[in-house]
Formats: C-alpha cells, sequence, structure tokens
C-alpha cells in the first residue's frame, strides 16, 4: 500500500535535479513556440500577447493571427507531441522526444511552411544567461516523458487555483498565463497606481520590456519549478514595488518563507502536495501575501470587492 496520499498523488512531485536536462530543454522549446505567437501578434500591454495557456493535456498558444488566416500551436505532454492546426484544416504533429533544440526549430518552422503559414522570428533566447540561437543548439536536447507529463500536471492543478483566486479581485488583473522566458506560471493584481521605472537587469531582455511590464503597482503570484541556482520547485509572491515592512509580514501556510535572495515570499511544492489540502494550502499563500501586499502598499481595495452572484443567474 503507498504511504503517499491521494492529493500528493495528483500534486506529483518535481524534484529538478531529476529532470534538469528536461526543463532546460522545454524553456528553449517553449521560447520558439512563445516567440512565433509573440511575432504574429499584436502588442498588448505587460507582454500579455506572448504567454503561453494551460489545456487538459499541455500548453497552448491559443489562435493566433496569420494575415485573414489564424493557427494554433500545442505541446500535448499526454501524447508526447506537438501539434499545429490551422483555420483552413492544416493539421501536422512534430514528436516530443529526445532531440537537439535545433533540430525541434528547423522542424517547426518547416512544418509551418509547409502549411501556408510562414514566420519569421528573433531565434536567440530571452532571460537566459547563455543564449545560443536556437539554430545553433546542439546542447539542449533531452526529453523525458514522464518528467513533462508531471511538470504540465503540477501546472494544471496550480492553473486551476491561481484561476480561483483571480475570481476573487475585480480590479485589473492578468490572465493566469505561463511565461516562457522567465518559465513560469503567473498571475497578476493590479493597484491602478503608476509605479517607479523597474531597474531591469534580466538577462537578455530589453530594459524598456521590463519597464513597461512593471509600469504599475503589482501583487503577482506564480509557480517556478526551479534552476540549478535554486533548485526546488516553488510557489511565488512579491509586489513591486516592495512595500515597507512586506519581508516581515506574516504569512500562511507554515512552511512559507521570505527569500531575501529573490525578494519574494516562497512555498515549496511538496508542502502544498503533502498537506491535507493542496488547494486550500495554496489558496491560504496566495491571499495571505496578496493581504500583506495591498495592506502595506496602502491599495485602495473599496472598488474592488469582487460582488458574489448566485451560480446560473
Amino acid at each position: 500500500m503507498s504511504d503517499v496520499s491521494p492529493e500528493a498523488e495528483s500534486w506529483p512531485a518535481l524534484p529538478f535535479a531529476d529532470w534538469r536536462d528536461t526543463a532546460a530543454t522545454l524553456h528553449m522549446w517553449t521560447q520558439i513556440v512563445g516567440k512565433i505567437r509573440m511575432t504574429q501578434s499584436p502588442w498588448l500591454n505587460h507582454s500579455w500577447h506572448v504567454t503561453l495557456y494551460v489545456t487538459p493535456c499541455g500548453i497552448t498558444t491559443g489562435t493566433i493571427p496569420h494575415g485573414e488566416r489564424t493557427f494554433s500551436i500545442d505541446f500535448d505532454f499526454i501524447a508526447h507531441q506537438l501539434r499545429i492546426h490551422t483555420c483552413d484544416g492544416g493539421d501536422e504533429t512534430i514528436p516530443l522526444k529526445s532531440q537537439d533544440t535545433a533540430d525541434f526549430y528547423h522542424a517547426v518552422v518547416s512544418t509551418l511552411d509547409d502549411l501556408g503559414y510562414p514566420v519569421a522570428i528573433n531565434a536567440t533566447p530571452n532571460e537566459v544567461e547563455e543564449a545560443i540561437p536556437f539554430p545553433e543548439d546542439r546542447v539542449h536536447n533531452s526529453y523525458d516523458a514522464d518528467a513533462a507529463n508531471r511538470f504540465w500536471r503540477v501546472l494544471f492543478q496550480a492553473d486551476r487555483v491561481f484561476k480561483e483566486f483571480r475570481a476573487d479581485f475585480s480590479g485589473k488583473a492578468s490572465p493566469v498565463h505561463f511565461f516562457w522566458g522567465s518559465f513560469d506560471l503567473a498571475v497578476t493584481r493590479f493597484s491602478g497606481r503608476e509605479a517607479p521605472d523597474h531597474p531591469g537587469g534580466l538577462p537578455n531582455m530589453p530594459l524598456w520590456v521590463a519597464q513597461e511590464a512593471y509600469s504599475h503597482e503589482v501583487s503577482s503570484a506564480g509557480f517556478w519549478p526551479g534552476s540549478d541556482a535554486f533548485p526546488e520547485p516553488i510557489f511565488y509572491s512579491y509586489a513591486y514595488p516592495t512595500p515597507q515592512g512586506f519581508s516581515e509580514a506574516s504569512v500562511a501556510p507554515n512552511g512559507a518563507y521570505w527569500l531575501d535572495a529573490m525578494g519574494e515570499f516562497v512555498l515549496p511544492l511538496d508542502v502544498v502536495r503533502t498537506s491535507g489540502n493542496p488547494d486550500e494550502s495554496l489558496l491560504e499563500f496566495l491571499r495571505s501575501t496578496f493581504d500583506a501586499a495591498a495592506t502595506l502598499g496602502d491599495w485602495d481595495l473599496g472598488e474592488y470587492r469582487r460582488r458574489h452572484f448566485p451560480h446560473g443567474e
């Protein structure tokens, strides 16, 4: 008999060390697909036009315009295929398997060309220290299908809870979406007030992009799978600008803590997945950290209180 609770089974473990090479490869592959969406889409505030979205089998670009036609690109982490659909009946797949990023890039570009949907992108990755152009990348070539599936399973669980959290706020808030540059799922609330210019500092990201993203005060939360520098999957919550006293705020649940190196509160995935109620534990974290940011940041929440209506009316 397994000693792992049903909740922990539905929220799978994702030790970074077990899939670091696959994570690095998927980071590049999602950048390729995300840049295709970015290139073809009209600009939305805070780069909301570049993001990907969680689906019942993976992550997707959603609908992408191409002249008077449209297409979409989906990562399927059950069948382990990249699917490209077009509005005029095109339907092609590319296997998700261990392969050089250069080969994956050429397969995506050539498939779009064959379908009659050519797209040219800036083929250099963003927000990474070692930015190897995609057509030359023979370094990132790992694909562990089980790890990719577990990553997606954490994403769709987090996506559910983030959407519940988002629904509590009637002010300006982002969709729940996946940023391929930072490789995280995020949701952001806005106070409505302008913020000081962001100092930037992210590798291979133009300063103006960071400053436009943080043009207004925010409280942002998300899920990040970790990195070599911090090899632990975490939920996070931060505010920009950081209000005085935020790092000393009391937040829930037990296991959440302030991480000075990142300037944010974090809650390890393992704390959530092994708790008696993962949804409630994560909601406690999201709500308590937002309450601290909004209170200490002197947000005027009166106009953002959500009015609740009976379902079905």
